[in-house]
């Protein structure tokens, strides 16, 4: 599994942590986020090349992970583009229940609520949990995009 990871400057601090967190756990990670903590940049940009890689990629299940201080403004940007199920993922259930229930395919984190274990925790369990795939939630996945 390819996983594509972004952050503005809130979450550098946290991106560069756990990309050393899920390289030593032995996933494909790509950085797609500023090499240095920059606290002119706008989430938008980081959002934008992560899911165009996540579209673009030969991998089966690309994942992406984005990050800023809330992580509500990259769920936002990112839910833009169809086929994209991003979840807020601010603790252990949440992350779960975004991939069993809604097969979510991007988890965005907030920096500013989040420790660094608590997000490695919840990282973890989203990338190790199975779509459950039960027809209803096929149903409502279909219903969203259907949507647009």
């Amino acid at each position: 599994m390819k996983i594509y990871i972004g952050a503005d400057h809130n979450g550098y601090q946290l991106k560069s942590s756990l990309i050393k967190y899920l390289s030593n756990a032995g996933y494909d990670v790509v950085d797609e986020g500023d090499k240095r903590n920059n606290p002119e940049d706008d989430f938008p940009m980081f959002t934008a090349k992560v899911i165009k890689d996540m579209m673009n990629s030969k991998d089966s299940e690309p994942r992406g992970i984005l990050i800023c201080g809330s992580g509500q403004g990259m769920c936002m940007a990112a839910n833009r583009y169809k086929g994209i199920r991003a979840s807020l993922g601010y603790d252990r259930i949440s992350a779960q229940e975004s991939r069993n229930d809604d097969d979510s395919n991007v988890l965005c984190l907030p920096a500013s609520v989040l420790k660094k274990d608590q997000a490695n925790q919840i990282v973890e369990i989203w990338l190790e949990t199975p779509f459950a795939a039960a027809p209803r939630f096929v149903r409502r996945i279909k219903e969203i995009d259907d949507l647009i």
